[in-house]
């Protein structure tokens, strides 16, 4: 099947798409703000420029989308059919960069929790999930690390 789009009109909505500040990101700053939690957004001086960091607990909060971080068995995984082996010389360094950064975090001493977006659809589930993550102290002090994924 080609591509419903010219190349240039490809081009320019692959170039519209956002690192930081997505709606899924905004999602997730929402509902922690709204139980309580207060973070720091995008520390340059931790490993990946985690999304949100919440210091005092040295808990970093990754937004992963589904598409361009590959979450296994998701909808939103797919893999585009023009250009394949681009696409998948990207997908897989930016699963080996992933892994890479989650283990640099950990060997600082910080817990990494990744959100991914299609978990940001519905907002009783996130928020849950993020309440169970910010609030169980023994995740944080017993160091045990990446234990919600």
């Amino acid at each position: 099947m080609t591509d419903l789009f010219s190349k240039e009109k490809r081009r320019e909505i692959m170039q519209a798409i956002k690192g930081r500040d997505s709606k899924p990101e905004i999602k997730v700053r929402k509902v922690v703000h709204s139980l309580g939690f207060r973070f720091r957004l995008h520390r340059k001086d931790l490993p990946g420029t985690p999304d949100l960091v919440f210091p005092s607990r040295k808990l970093c909060i990754f937004i992963h989308g589904c598409f361009w971080h590959r979450h296994l068995g998701c909808a939103r995984t797919s893999t585009p059919k023009t250009n394949k082996d681009f696409w998948l010389a990207k997908f897989h360094k930016n699963v080996i960069r992933d892994a890479q950064v989650k283990r640099q975090l950990e060997m600082k001493g910080w817990s990494v929790v990744i959100i991914w977006e299609c978990e940001t659809k519905n907002i009783d589930m996130l928020t849950e999930k993020l309440l169970h993550v910010l609030s169980d102290s023994t995740y944080y002090f017993t160091g045990k690390k990446s234990k919600v994924t």
